[in-house]
Formats: structure tokens, C-alpha cells, sequence
């Protein structure tokens, strides 16, 4: 299981101060913690990053990849600073992301080929969020279909059925969608496209002490059905106890009474 932390984000109130300012020290401070925590990949968010978005962005990489030895997820929508990143990124990157979208497409496809980096492709349209499995389905065809138009290899590409807050009237439907989703997104291919996911969207404006509990039962359905990588926040201790636990049950990891810590 990939599992990138979300924790570098622009709208951070201590880290997107940091990115506007050039100041280092927090950002390398929070990517030690999220790999040390058992981040395997970080996501670097600037947002549209729409004034001198392409510095921001090839100074983060560099930044990042000088204090953390892990690939990194580059997310904006401004494709000159995600070339801007992508140029200077030590390794195979991830592009977060493309949709069905054609404009999006038009900007990230290239882009994914140019550098050979993985990709997310979003079950999402100009036309808004799909209603069900089938709508993201739909969807995720058109993504693969433009993959193979722009060179780029399925091996790259990850699938993200979008997930929602359950907290939003009539979501919980949508939970068990994104579930199906996940499970149809692997029977499209041979070998099965990798799938991934935004998880802490399901606990957004949930209470406090119940957001550890709803991402680790939801991570634990969707990996029962092929999920491959999920956006997490890695320093969420009881969730990612959750997911040492898992590990063991799965046989990925010899088991010990003392798991929780050598894990």
C-alpha cells in the first residue's frame, strides 16, 4: 500500500506562510515527521498557485527531496508549476491530478508522458460530481482511453473515485459508491489499473474524536476491494495503528507483540 502524506499543503496556517516566505524549517520539520510516521510519498499541494507558481513549486521539490529520501506528489493546477516540479524532481514523481475533464487532459497528460511520472486520474468531469459507480466508471474509461492517446503508461496511472465528507446530505451513498467504484476500476485492465484516494474527505466536518475511527474503517473496506495507495494524514497515531495492524493480518509484516512500535 502507497501511502502519501497530505500534510504539505498551502492552506496550512503555518505551512502556506512558509512556502510564500522561503522559509524552510517548518516544511522540512513536517516531512521528516509524516516519513518517519510511515509516509512512503509526501503531496506537495500549492494550490492554483497563480503568481510565480513555477519558483514556489521547484523550490519545494528541491526543498523536500533535500531533507526526505521519498518520491513526492506534486498538486496544482497550474501546469507551468507542475512542469516546473516535475523538471527538477529527483526519481519518478506523481502528477495529483487529471479528471476526465478535457482541459485538464490537455494540460496534465503531456506531462505525465513528457516526465514519465505517475499520474492520478480523478472520476470527475467538467460536468460535476458522478452520481454512482457507474458515472465514475464511465469516467475512469475516458481516463485510461487518453492515457494510452498521450503515451502514457497504465502502469502509472492511479484511479481516484472520488471521495466526499459522509458529513454532506445523502454522502453516505456516496461512500459505498466509491467503494464499488475502487472494485470496478480493477476489473477494467489486465494487469488491474491501481486505484487511490483522498481519504480524510470522508472525515471532513466530522467531530474530532470520531475522524480516526471513520478513516480507518473506511481505509479498511476500500483496501478489502483493491484500493492501492491512499492520500492520509500519516500522523494520526490510531489511524496508522490501524494500518500496522492490518499489515500484520494481511502477512506483510512478521508478526510480534511489540508490532506497534517496530512496525
Amino acid at each position: 500500500m502507497l501511502l502519501i502524506g497530505e500534510k504539505i499543503n498551502v492552506m496550512s496556517k503555518t505551512i502556506g506562510p512558509a512556502m510564500k516566505e522561503r522559509n524552510p524549517e517548518p516544511i522540512v520539520e513536517l516531512a521528516k515527521a509524516q516519513v518517519d510516521a510511515g509516509a512512503n510519498m509526501l503531496d506537495i499541494n500549492i494550490g492554483p498557485a497563480t503568481k510565480a507558481g513555477d519558483e514556489m513549486m521547484a523550490w519545494l521539490v528541491e526543498t523536500v527531496q533535500g531533507a526526505v529520501d521519498v518520491p513526492l506528489c506534486l498538486d496544482t493546477t497550474n501546469p507551468v508549476a507542475m512542469e516546473a516540479g516535475l523538471a527538477v524532481h529527483k526519481g519518478q514523481a506523481m502528477i495529483n491530478s487529471t479528471s476526465g475533464d478535457p482541459e485538464r487532459i490537455a494540460s496534465m497528460m503531456p506531462l505525465a508522458a513528457k516526465y514519465n511520472s505517475k499520474l492520478i486520474g480523478l472520476a470527475l468531469t467538467e460536468k460535476g460530481i458522478p452520481r454512482d459507480a457507474n458515472e465514475r466508471m464511465a469516467v475512469a474509461v475516458d481516463i485510461m482511453t487518453a492515457c494510452m492517446e498521450h503515451g502514457v503508461d497504465l502502469e502509472n496511472l492511479y484511479l481516484d473515485p472520488l471521495v466526499l465528507s459522509i458529513t454532506v446530505p445523502g454522502a453516505q451513498y456516496q461512500t459505498l459508491e466509491c467503494i464499488n467504484a475502487v472494485k470496478m476500476f480493477k476489473e477494467l485492465n489486465d494487469p488491474p489499473l491501481k486505484t487511490v484516494v483522498g481519504l480524510s474527505n470522508i472525515s471532513n466536518g466530522a467531530l474530532p474524536e470520531t475522524k480516526a475511527l471513520l478513516d480507518g474503517i473506511f481505509f479498511t473496506m476500500l483496501a478489502c476491494n483493491g484500493l492501492d495507495a491512499a492520500i492520509i494524514d500519516p500522523l494520526e497515531t490510531e489511524f496508522m495503528n490501524m494500518i500496522k495492524t492490518i499489515k500484520v493480518i494481511n502477512n506483510d509484516t512478521v508478526f510480534c507483540q511489540s508490532y506497534l512500535e517496530l512496525c
